[in-house]
């Protein structure tokens, strides 16, 4: 029998399923009142209090010194980037990847390129194809004797526990949880007597090779995020970078590591099985030869960014950039002062808006105060145009229920307000698209996080414009001082979104219309929310009566 981690209370390694509201894992009592009776919460909670109590996290003790690799110049990245790096002193390099496949090839190539080390930390990762193929990339860089660190934030490692073990059993490769959760088994009853520190998550999302190359931005590591799969997919941005910023995003991933709240995984599941790395072989292997996964492989074997990089052939767009992210201690303080938060950097560092404010944000739950900045902003003359998810193309309601309330308001001051379609992808790859459609398929949403001040400054990265990213989160992005890349988003609100998204306006008697633009300019008006279902209607009212603005 496996050994069982230094915890109060035994318990295995499979996990009990968790619901969530936007990442927000809700408490038991929640849970209970929606799915059961009165007396059965109170028994619930009387159970949960009981085990949470007495299933808590081990002393952090000793963990293995690290520090970055930082002498790296004589790597094959190295090599190949010294010049250029040199000949652009303190601006960095930046390429954007909105393509999912790219994406997702240039992590397996930045993989398979790395001789000293790779530093990933993410949000969510899942055990799909593109997860169980990244994560073979980085065994047989350990494999060759590249030092890997992972650090996950643990409640997007659901179900893991037996692979992140034999991961971790790994010489050359070390696993961290960021926040874990005491009780493998049963999750959900963390919460309750921890649901403080437990509704805190690391949001943060970086894949640096060598510490000369890094890619950040929205993606987690699933097969929504990379075009994979036949499920839903995501629409969303990243950058790889290189020059001075990569150093930054390596100090900042040294933070997390090293942070109060970063646990080993090997003391809260223990040793790995006997035999775990050779099962875990057999499921790689499994996995590359399974046909849904040759199929994706080819299509990203096209893409060549990192081998074009080796070579010299790849064009950056040259700026200066800060990398702006939270404070690790935000998910230890009950109530974080400005210092330890990244809004007000992000603030700070984009500047103030004096002709133009460009947001893309899938998740967008203003509250009173950023509503009141926003229209403040478009009041004083500047034009603020928005881009979230429709309800017809949200993955999660109770988000959209945060931010329906506040469209008024916005469409009021005059500010553009667009909703994207749930095939708003598929139509940014068209230049002509069919007959207007109200579909509600749910097969692509919004996920991208970037937001350009008048056309000049840019920001990439993790954060949400939303009470969890602004409060209780922690989040990372990079702000980028690039007329080019900031003109790319402006250039996509004048022609792209109009043609993937229903603009929000106000109607002759005051209330909201939604705006589809026809391939001809013709203009279709609906006076409900295009491609919602009744229930999802129904669904979204019920949730606007709840006091969860605070966890959106």
């Amino acid at each position: 029998m496996r050994r069982k981690p230094n915890l109060a209370c035994p318990h295995d390694r499979s996990v009990a399923f968790s619901p969530t509201v936007h990442g927000a894992r809700l408490t038991g009592w929640q849970v209970a009142r929606r799915i059961g009776s009165r007396g059965f919460a109170s028994a619930l909670l009387t159970l949960g209090v009981l085990l949470a109590g007495c299933a808590s996290l081990p002393p952090q003790g000793a963990r293995p010194p690290s520090a970055p690799i930082g002498d790296t110049g004589d790597t094959r990245l190295g090599r190949a980037l010294a010049a250029r790096v040199a000949s652009h002193g303190e601006l960095s390099g930046f390429r954007v990847l909105s393509v999912g496949t790219e994406a997702f090839a240039a992590r397996m190539a930045l993989a398979a390129a790395a001789e000293r080390s790779l530093d990933v930390q993410y949000y969510i990762w899942r055990d799909d194809d593109a997860g169980m193929l990244l994560l073979e990339a980085l065994v047989r860089a350990a494999d060759r004797g590249v030092r890997v660190r992972l650090l996950l934030d643990d409640a997007g490692t659901v179900g893991m526990d037996t692979t992140l073990a034999a991961l971790a059993a790994h010489p050359n490769l070390e696993v961290r949880l960021y926040n874990p959760f005491a009780a493998r088994r049963w999750r959900l009853l963390n919460l309750l007597g921890d649901f403080a520190r437990l509704n805190r998550r690391m949001h943060n999302k970086s894949f640096t090779a060598d510490n000369q190359v890094t890619i950040a931005g929205g993606r987690n590591v699933a097969d929504e995020y990379f075009l994979a799969g036949d499920g839903v997919a995501f629409v969303d941005v990243d950058v790889a970078a290189i020059g001075p910023v990569v150093t930054d995003v390596s100090r900042s991933f040294e933070r997390y590591w090293d942070s109060a709240s970063s646990y080993p995984v090997t003391q809260l599941i223990g040793p790995p099985d006997p035999g775990s790395r050779a099962a875990l072989d057999a499921r790689f292997e499994g996995m590359r030869s399974a046909p849904q996964s040759v199929s994706y492989l080819r299509s990203v074997a096209d893409t060549r960014l990192v081998a074009d990089l080796l070579e010299g052939a790849v064009s950056f767009d040259w700026a200066h950039a800060d990398v702006v992210v939270d404070d690790p201690a935000k998910t230890l303080e009950a109530d974080p002062a400005d210092h330890l938060v990244l809004f007000p950097e992000l603030v700070r560092t984009i500047g103030r808006p004096e002709r133009s404010l460009d947001m893309v944000s899938p998740y967008f739950v203003p509250g009173e105060r950023g509503t009141e900045a926003l229209v403040a902003l478009a009041r004083r003359g500047v034009r603020v145009r928005i881009l979230t998810n429709s309800l017809a193309a949200s993955d999660v309601m109770a988000v959209h229920a945060g931010y329906a309330p506040r469209r008024l308001d916005l469409a009021r001051a005059g500010i553009a307000l667009y909703e994207a379609k749930p095939d708003a992808g598929a139509r940014a790859a068209r230049k002509e698209e069919p007959e207007t459609s109200t579909g509600s398929s749910g097969a692509q949403s919004l996920h991208a996080k970037v937001y350009a001040v008048d056309e000049r400054r840019i920001f990439v990265g993790s954060f949400n414009f939303d009470q969890r990213s602004a409060h209780l989160n922690t989040e990372l992005g990079l702000v980028i001082d690039s007329p080019a890349i900031a003109a790319q988003l402006a250039g996509a609100f004048d022609e792209v979104v109009p043609r993937i998204a229903w603009r929000v306006r106000i109607a002759p008697d005051g209330s909201l219309q939604w705006v589809d633009r026809t391939p001809t300019g013709e203009e279709v008006v609906h006076a409900a929310e295009p491609g919602a279902s009744a229930w999802r209607l129904l669904g979204v009212g019920l949730l606007q009566l709840l006091p969860i603005e605070w966890l959106l």
